[in-house]
């Protein structure tokens, strides 16, 4: 299995340095050379198996070579060993056609566990296997952060800075971020959004004499592997509701577009997901775009859902270069303007395929909220803010008899705030997690400015 850039400049790479790598050196990110399928009989004997074995199955047409059967199959065994629900990603009914898939049961209580648990088993097997060092970079609007911390704290092979906008994330995200204690691991609190400090990471990453002399290595969505790992729930889902002999719908509350993403590689593969449901907040320029072709940017705008407040949604390059017929110097042209004048035109062609795909919309604060309280009382399902804008949206797009699931992308103890405001019902921690506000905070508060944050980290790496 090959894979190669984006934007077409950058050399094709095998999984295992795809997903060392992260960002491409020509600025890109990295997609398969192919899209595996599954057949329909394939697909259907994934029912009544356990979340491990479907996770081995999926991935592993992508992995190739890289690692073997019992390497791949003991990584995914551990990264899930610590969630809290046996089924991992279960399914709840909101309403008839209606579903939640519960993705808060790992241990930082988001979806990312899901992935960067399993990368996290991963890059310790590859690295120990070459006896190399790396440096992870990562920028977070609130989850990624904790659960790349969580997946790497403590490795002998990794340092980790995370960079997390300063005073824009909820307390328990920024708490889950600055408690551990391992010495190889970071939080900086960067003054700006998150827009900024995806901005600074794609710029190390760019900077190769920087990138080569710390090992520069990505988990942030751009990281191909992280995608991989959540293509897996969608196959879970969906075969419970009777796939392949039976369509389905998603909605997925997202910024980034990788969440989305994953989905979207799960149809090519062969799953019968009829319609992906773009859901936004305020910040809702992936619904614009859907909407009116036009991609511009306008600002973050913070919400009580912060990990959506993002206006650079970098994984829509790869969907941009799917429905571009993979012309690399198309998507590089897009990129160019996005960064010059911040934003560009969907080509026509390109704007009919996405629409054949995805559907969008969006939830302002007030019906966030609404939706929240609303479900809780008709269900007794109390919803985090992302999870509520993804269920306000996906009350838009039902189409019965073709199923609706919804992801829940994060428990509502990370948003206690919001929640309660919403609800009067102040959402408490899991057992596990019920002494985080006792713990001491570490982190850094920093400025938007790269210079300072390249020689942060090349003083704050171990030797």
């Amino acid at each position: 299995m090959r894979y190669i850039s984006t934007r077409g400049r950058a050399p094709e790479l095998g999984f295992k340095d795809a997903m060392l790598t992260g960002l491409a050196r020509d600025g890109g990110l990295y997609v398969p050379a192919e899209i595996p399928r599954l057949s329909p009989d394939e697909i259907a004997a994934l029912a009544g198996q356990s979340y491990e074995e479907v996770a081995y199955r999926v991935m592993a047409p992508f992995t190739g070579d890289a690692f073997s059967e019992a390497d791949l199959r003991g990584a995914i065994e551990r990264a899930y060993a610590g969630f809290g629900h046996a089924a991992r990603a279960p399914l709840v009914q909101l309403a008839p056609g209606h579903f939640l898939l519960e993705l808060f049961h790992g241990p930082t209580l988001a979806f990312k566990d899901f992935a960067m648990q399993v990368i996290g088993q991963l890059f310790q097997l590859a690295l120990a296997r070459e006896g190399r060092r790396i440096t992870i970079v990562g920028a977070t609007s609130g989850d990624t952060g904790s659960a790349a911390i969580e997946a790497f704290r403590g490795l002998d092979n990794v340092d980790v800075f995370i960079l997390f906008p300063h005073g824009r994330v909820s307390e328990v995200q920024r708490r889950q971020m600055t408690t551990p204690v391992e010495a190889n691991v970071h939080a900086l609190a960067l003054q700006g959004d998150f827009d900024d400090c995806q901005a600074r990471l794609k710029d190390m990453f760019n900077d190769h004499d920087f990138r080569d002399s710390v090992g520069l290595a990505g988990v942030n969505s751009i990281n191909w592997a992280r995608v991989l790992a959540q293509v897996v729930y969608y196959f879970t889902a969906a075969v419970s509701l009777g796939a392949p002999g039976r369509p389905v719908d998603f909605t997925v509350p997202t910024g980034n577009f990788g969440d989305i993403f994953a989905g979207y590689i799960a149809r090519r593969m062969g799953l019968p997901i009829r319609r992906l449901v773009v859901a936004t907040n305020q910040n809702d320029i992936l619904h614009r775009c859907l909407s009116t072709g036009e991609y511009r940017t306008d600002g973050v705008k913070p919400s009580i859902s912060p990990s959506m407040d993002i206006q650079v949604s970098s994984n829509f390059e790869r969907a941009l270069f799917e429905v571009l017929g993979r012309d690399g110097a198309a998507v590089t042209q897009l990129m160019d303007e996005l960064r010059s004048a911040g934003g560009f035109s969907v080509p026509q062609g390109a704007l009919e395929a996405l629409r054949e795909i995805f559907g969008s919309g969006r939830a302002s604060e007030d019906e966030t909220s609404a939706t929240i309280a609303a479900q809780l009382a008709a269900t007794g399902e109390l919803l985090c803010p992302h999870s509520a804008v993804g269920v306000k949206v996906a009350q838009e797009h039902l189409a019965p008899p073709v199923p609706m699931i919804t992801l829940a992308t994060a428990h509502p103890a990370k948003f206690p705030d919001a929640v309660e405001a919403a609800t009067g019902r102040r959402p408490g921690l899991p057992p596990r997690m019920a002494d985080l506000f006792d713990r001491s905070e570490r982190m850094r508060v920093v400025e938007n400015d790269l210079a300072a944050l390249q020689a942060l980290i090349h003083e704050g790496r171990r030797a």
